[in-house]
């Protein structure tokens, strides 16, 4: 039998009757990542029940599930965090023509439109898409309300040159030096941050952008320090593992630390899925720039050596939703990097897609063959990944 979390809107909701403070009232409801389907280290399977193997991934728990309204006039509205969308991006752009074109916007007669943050963008990832290399066989978000291009693979583009770019710009700098903005692909499904130029051709680079308005609030977190190792978000609604444990684990391994946890006087903690994870990314805290994970100080990160042994880095964490890619789709989970998104290219190890960044992991893997380098940026795979384990307020 499922698990099942409090929806945030239903929580306010009972907090306001009963005469709670604002400081419990829920301002950045996650919305859950749509996932129902379980999955083993290479394979769907059957649910899994406490006590089993890979039991507490994505689908055993259910969050504010997926809801929108299509306005009719070129607009979606998002019920669950109360964000109006756009419903067709159009051409791509730069930033500062999205920005204009925000400024200059009257859609569904309104004028306060605005370039979403990263984290607005990603409360519309979800993670029942299926990509194989640069082929999207199912997209992350939703069709049925969303206009979303793939690339156009007649001029030379990959099905997976569709990116969505944010307003936020990264706060250090990515491949050599470059310049770089947050975007969500949901194509593949994942966060990277891209260069804002291209040096190639001299001009800047150019990219979707979906417009948004409403809730100002959305993104923005409320951190308390309870004193016993945890940390509450009265934004989200979510309590936090203060500090991890410093032991990296495959996804198996985290998933069971995550649910025998005791903490606080609580047993009822999670790995976090991938939503809930990246609304603890401070984007405006890099390595680079702070040097600290991309995390509020209000928390301890461990930190780690990058593969070739230079200190400063610090770890990606696993999430519990499965990220469905590649040839075997059931064999990656969606890990959050707080510390540099590295790979290696032309055999030099830098910061490909910032600190801040969702890509994935193999689940499990030999731990004497990791770290490796894949794909065409060498991103470096780790898997044995650190755990911030999760739970739900009860309000």
């Amino acid at each position: 039998m499922k698990k099942h979390i409090k929806s945030g809107v239903a929580a306010l909701s009972i907090c306001l009757s009963m005469g709670y403070s604002a400081v419990a009232q829920i301002s950045y409801p996650i919305v859950d990542t749509g996932v129902t389907a379980f999955y083993s280290n290479n394979s769907e399977i059957s649910e899994p029940h406490e006590g089993d193997a890979f039991y507490g991934q994505d689908a055993n728990y259910n969050g504010n599930q997926p809801s929108y309204t299509d306005n009719g006039d070129g607009t979606v509205t998002d019920n669950v965090t109360g964000l109006m969308w756009e419903q067709d991006m159009g051409s791509k752009m730069t930033l500062e023509e999205a920005v204009k074109k925000a400024n200059n916007s009257t859609l569904g007669g309104y004028n306060d439109w605005r370039v979403p943050t990263i984290k607005e963008l990603y409360s519309l990832i979800q993670f029942t898409g299926q990509v194989k290399g640069a082929k999207s066989n199912k997209l992350f978000i939703d069709t049925d309300y969303f206009n979303q291009p793939i690339g156009n693979t007649k001029i030379g583009e990959r099905e997976i040159d569709a990116q969505t770019w944010a307003s936020t710009v990264y706060v250090g700098k990515t491949m050599r030096n470059d310049a770089t903005i947050f975007g969500v692909n949901f194509i593949d499904g994942r966060i990277k941050g891209y260069p804002k130029i291209n040096k190639r051709k001299r001009k800047p680079n150019t990219m979707y952008f979906r417009l948004v308005r409403g809730n100002p609030a959305y993104g923005k977190n409320n951190f308390i320090d309870n004193g016993d190792g945890t940390v509450s978000d009265y934004a989200t609604g979510l309590m936090w593992q203060k500090a991890d444990d410093g032991v990296a684990r495959d996804w198996e391994a985290a998933l069971a630390y995550s649910e025998h946890l005791e903490l606080a006087g609580y047993s009822d903690w999670r790995l976090p899925n991938a939503k809930e994870l990246q609304s603890i990314v401070d984007y405006s805290r890099s390595p680079q720039t702070t040097h600290s994970p991309a995390i509020d100080p209000v928390f301890s990160t461990t930190e780690i050596k990058d593969p070739e042994g230079n200190g400063g880095q610090y770890p990606f964490f696993w999430t519990s939703t499965t990220h469905l890619d590649g040839v075997n789709p059931a064999s990656g989970a969606v890990y959050i990097a707080f510390g540099e998104g590295q790979g290696k290219m032309r055999n030099q190890l830098m910061d490909v897609h910032g600190a801040g960044c969702q890509r994935s992991d193999p689940k499990s893997g030999n731990k004497n063959q990791y770290p490796k380098y894949f794909g065409p940026q060498g991103d470096v795979r780790y898997v044995y990944n650190y755990v911030r384990s999760v739970r739900t307020i009860k309000m």
